[in-house]
């Protein structure tokens, strides 16, 4: 373990090659995403009470509005994609035009919508039963615009500017804009399908003629109907998902706070306290604008409201400013390492989870007369937590296996 920097000898310092306290967060961030939750889950199994209990709900996500830790771990991932971006398109700047970094950026960006595609089932099932929206494909498309805003801006004000635009823009939608008065519920389309004849969205949301505004109940907003009329394939909501077409125009912001992130990470005129005071600083006031904003306009993950990116955009910050100060400026690094592992491949191990299926894989070596007898003779669902923990290592094997090969996958 390296010796902890004397904070007051600190001097500004040069630009960072490598942030690893970002490797540390993504990494910190897919453990949640690759099966963590599923240990939580086997805790309050086996001994239910209020730690266990507030621990597994806190790994689930809000059913429509509300906040929770869960919550937080696809947002977290934009907001880093978003500081790696600056790193990554400024180093490519440096050697090429804008026009070639752009083209670069395209390629990626199209890339990266195929491998969601094909990690959402990809062709396995007849059209219209292919999913055109998803994890990935909104990790795409963000990436793609956020990162078109930074190489046309390249100012942290005008990334302000963007940032502010896109969530009043959003809230603006939603709030004045009418839709059809009825719910996106199956009884209800189906209702309204029979008696007109058609199940077209269009012939359907042209037979209610009642409109209104201002909604956000699920099934009743202007993000969900779009998604009805004009998002094809298959919805994992029946009618509408969570990374529907509009509500990706809020979810931009998170990787353009990332790239705030990174651009103050850069400023060489500030020494590692002051930017991590910074980092703090600017995620609080985010939080507290947020919750200040929710009393009129919801926190509601599921269609990514103002409210909630600047809540999970602002925890995501003082994360980043947590992390940075013990792995970067302190170099307390030994206890991370297997977050850093995971986080030098996340879009291999997540593409690998549902096809080598990490926990069933636990099960084959954990489970059956395994798990019985643990929780016969230790306690009962024991044998269940073991499982868990088990698929979790396969996953940090597995990461530490790439990662000391030098094995990485790149879009």
């Amino acid at each position: 373990m390296n010796t902890p920097a004397d904070p007051a000898s600190e001097s500004p310092v040069a630009e960072p090659a490598r942030l690893t306290s970002l490797d540390a967060l993504r990494g910190f961030d897919m453990f949640w995403i690759l099966g963590a939750t599923s240990i939580a889950g086997a805790l309050e199994k086996m001994k239910a009470n209020e730690f266990t209990t507030l621990l597994a709900t806190q790994l689930t996500h809000v059913t429509w509005e509300g906040f929770r830790f869960y919550d937080l771990i696809f947002p977290l991932f934009l907001f880093i994609v978003g500081v790696s971006m600056v790193f990554s398109l400024d180093k490519a700047l440096a050697k090429g035009g804008p026009g070639a970094v752009l083209w670069r950026v395209l390629r990626r960006s199209l890339l990266l919508f195929a491998l969601g595609v094909f990690a959402s089932g990809g062709l396995s099932k007849p059209w219209p039963d292919v999913a055109l929206g998803g994890v990935l494909h909104r990790i795409a498309a963000c990436y793609l615009l956020a990162s078109l805003a930074y190489v046309l801006v390249r100012r942290a004000r005008g990334l302000v500017y963007a940032s502010v635009l896109l969530l009043v823009g959003y809230w603006s939608l939603l709030t004045f804009v009418p839709v059809p008065d009825f719910k996106l519920a199956k009884p209800v389309v189906d209702e309204i399908a029979e008696r007109i004849g058609s199940s077209s969205p269009d012939a359907i949301s042209a037979s209610v003629t009642a409109r209104v505004t201002g909604s956000y109940e699920e099934g009743r907003n202007l993000t969900n109907h779009l998604d009805f009329r004009f998002l094809p394939g298959r919805k994992a909501q029946d009618y509408y998902i969570n990374e529907g077409l509009l509500s990706t125009l809020p979810a931009v912001a998170l990787p353009l706070f990332g790239a705030l992130a990174a651009l103050l990470f850069k400023n060489t005129s500030l020494t590692p306290s002051k930017k991590m005071l910074w980092l703090i600083a600017g995620g609080l006031a985010c939080v507290a604008l947020g919750l200040l904003w929710s009393v009129q306009f919801p926190m509601i993950k599921r269609i990514w409201t103002s409210s909630f990116v600047l809540v999970a955009g602002g925890t995501a910050a003082c994360l980043m400013a947590l992390f940075y100060g013990i792995v970067d400026v302190l170099g307390w690094r030994t206890w991370c390492r297997p977050f850093i592992w995971i986080g030098c491949n996340p879009l291999t191990l997540y593409i690998l989870n549902p096809i080598v299926g990490f926990q069933s894989l636990a099960t084959r070596l954990a489970g059956g007369d395994v798990r019985s007898f643990l929780d016969a003779q230790v306690s009962p669902g024991f044998g269940g937590l073991v499982v868990s923990v088990t698929g979790m290592l396969l996953v940090v094997l597995l990461a530490r296996f790439l990662c000391r090969r030098g094995i990485f996958l790149r879009v």
